[in-house]
């Protein structure tokens, strides 16, 4: 599987697209929204992980804008990840926050669970 990682901490998303190449997953990381988005319009991924707070685009945002061109070839499994639990990061969103992401992990991320998400997608 793809896999898109937008997270303002460069560490933890350089650390997380190890873990990720190491499960044979192929991943790439953007550190902010417009970076995503670019990334999204020229490659083709299957997931998205998406930090909800970004330091230029809020990750809501960025999930809304690739749900707008999932026709395009944008990734169709979005994945919020956050420091703040599933029900806040919902409320943060707005009230379709939770409808923009398939999934929400909460920081630090659980590589099991994640494993366990990108398997039953893909």
């Amino acid at each position: 599987m793809n896999v898109l990682i937008v997270d303002d901490n460069e560490a933890a998303a350089d650390l997380l697209q190890e873990l990720l190449t190491l499960q044979d997953h192929t991943a790439r990381c953007t550190y902010t929204g417009q970076q995503a988005l670019t990334a999204a319009a020229a490659e083709r991924f299957d997931a998205a992980l998406i930090d909800l707070t970004l330091p230029d685009i809020p990750g809501t945002q960025v999930a809304r804008r690739l749900r707008e061109t999932e026709a395009q070839g944008a990734p169709k499994l979005l994945i919020a990840i956050s420091g703040f639990s599933a029900a806040d990061a919902g409320a943060a969103g707005g009230p379709d926050g939770r409808k923009l992401f398939d999934h929400h992990l909460q920081k630090p991320i659980d590589i099991g669970a994640l494993e366990d998400i990108l398997a039953a997608a893909g």
